[in-house]
């Protein structure tokens, strides 16, 4: 072959060479555009947070729950991707959450829902750790100075205490000051997370709601009873006391209360969550509005107001004043008098309780059903100022009901009891004969109500005082005692057993 015809084929080859580099290098690229638009691109995962709350309501029950509402304003992308719901309640029952879009419902719906509760704190991370490396720093002295030492250490287990490898050797006990992590676990959460996985078909700007029960957070009501120097009316002022200890702050919500008993069927024992988690002011009274609500009173307050974690706050609920009260004196004797004998020769002291009863009506400036809860007695001294008498607790009581407040016992009056006569007549027929001696050592009379227990077929046959048959078991007698006086009172009964 001739030089000429040489170059001519080498010119031609280089050409080829070059055409078909030019080919290589364009089809793997398409190939991998064509593989890439295959494959879906993973989902971003959208977050909100209290900043982005419109609308926070707290619905709290006298049994140790709450109902949450929570509407936020968020973005959302079209098609599925994950929501983080974050400052969400700690105690909350992940089996009671509810979510839906307030601006389009039809068009968001929820495809799965998750409760992440594994939070952050040195020692779970150190147990996600387990199988990785981490690096440990001490402190040591060198001469005046301190020495920062790092080491790395694989943690091969972390039980009872960590268990490291150090080089080839197993090393435990080892302490360090801090530990330093690559990077944080993503099965690891800050806060208490609600995330959902959402399918949006409508727009990206919507505003949604949570709503869900949680624990640990309560109220009780407590109620300031003052009495007038003369006994005769009183000022009622009454408190909500709110306590959280949910696990979240309820800032800049709308608060209401539900009084009665509100019926739970009992929760199997779950590990999955743990389920545990583990002075009154002068201002004006922030009144709260009142409706039944099925069988229970619902109390709205008029104003929002913020519960923060692990705080007790107390409201007004109500303020009365000039509400007539009346004091009584009252003798319960016992069942066990009519069938064993009784002193031995020797009176028997009885207990004097002191009562206040009021009616819980308009006409007393009340009128509102009153929550069940704590009457603390106050009394008006001879110097102006007030002085603790007693306390008692209430039941839910509604309008129009009579309260009757235990405050202690009686000091200055005394009472004794004896059984002067005990006949057999029958095999089931028996007389009892008893007398009970009060005596007043107070500057002012008193009347003391006795009220006899007495069980079977009964009658009386003699009192000196007039008795009443308060129901088919008490003989009921008021007894006038004069001050620095003393009563008796003698009555018979007759009892088939």
């Amino acid at each position: 072959m001739s030089t000429r015809s040489a170059q001519i084929s080498g010119t031609a080859a280089l050409a080829a060479m070059f055409l078909l580099f030019s080919l290589a290098a364009t089809v793997p690229s398409v190939r991998a555009a064509g593989a890439a638009d295959d494959k879906p691109a993973p989902a971003s995962v959208s977050t909100t947070s209290q900043k982005d709350q419109t609308e926070l309501s707290v619905t709290v029950y006298n049994s140790n729950i709450a109902l949450v509402r929570d509407v936020r304003q968020v973005r959302l992308p079209a098609g599925v991707f994950p929501l983080r719901f974050e400052d969400v309640a700690a105690s909350i029952n992940p089996a009671t959450v509810h979510f839906r879009s307030l601006t389009e419902p039809a068009k968001l719906s929820v495809v799965e829902q998750n409760y992440e509760y594994d939070l952050l704190d040195p020692q779970k991370l150190l147990q996600k750790y387990v199988g990785r490396e981490v690096t440990l720093v001490r402190a040591e002295m060198d001469a005046s100075s301190t020495k920062w030492v790092q080491t790395k250490a694989l943690l091969l287990a972390y039980n009872n205490g960590p268990v490291w490898k150090v080089g080839n050797e197993i090393v435990t006990g080892m302490g360090a000051d801090s530990y330093r992590f690559p990077e944080l676990p993503g099965n690891l959460y800050s806060r208490p997370t609600l995330v959902w996985t959402l399918e949006n078909h409508g727009a990206d700007a919507q505003r949604v709601e949570a709503s869900y029960l949680t624990s640990n957070i309560s109220w009780s009501a407590d109620y300031v009873l003052t009495v007038g120097r003369g006994e005769k009316s009183a000022d009622l002022d009454g408190w909500v006391t709110l306590v959280n200890n949910s696990g979240a702050a309820y800032n800049n919500a709308r608060l209401q209360l539900v009084a009665g008993e509100v019926h739970r069927a009992e929760q199997p024992a779950m590990e999955a969550r743990d389920m545990a988690m583990k002075a009154m002011n002068a201002a004006a009274p922030a009144q709260f509005a009142q409706e039944s609500f099925s069988e229970y009173h619902l109390y709205t307050l008029g104003r929002r107001t913020s519960i923060q974690e692990r705080e007790s706050k107390q409201i007004s609920l109500l303020t009365a004043t000039g509400v007539p009260v009346e004091k009584y004196l009252q003798v319960e004797g016992e069942p066990y008098y009519y069938r064993n004998p009784s002193g031995l020769g020797n009176a028997i002291p009885q207990t004097v309780k002191v009562f206040y009863r009021f009616k819980n009506d308009e006409k007393s400036s009340l009128g509102m059903p009153l929550p069940a809860g704590t009457v603390r007695v106050y009394q008006a001294d001879s110097k102006g100022g007030v002085q603790f008498a007693g306390e008692d607790r209430i039941g839910h009581t509604p309008k129009d009901e009579t309260l009757r407040i235990y405050v202690g016992n009686a000091f200055d009056v005394v009472c004794e009891r004896k059984r002067m006569d005990y006949k057999k007549l029958a095999s089931n027929l028996f007389e009892m004969e008893y007398q009970i001696a009060l005596r007043n050592h107070k500057d002012t009379a008193v009347s003391v109500e006795v009220r006899e227990p007495v069980g079977g077929d009964w009658e009386v046959v003699s009192s000196n005082y007039k008795w009443t048959k308060l129901d088919a078991s008490t003989i009921g007698f008021l007894i006038p005692v004069e001050k620095d006086g003393a009563a008796t009172l003698d009555y018979r009964v007759r009892v088939k057993w």
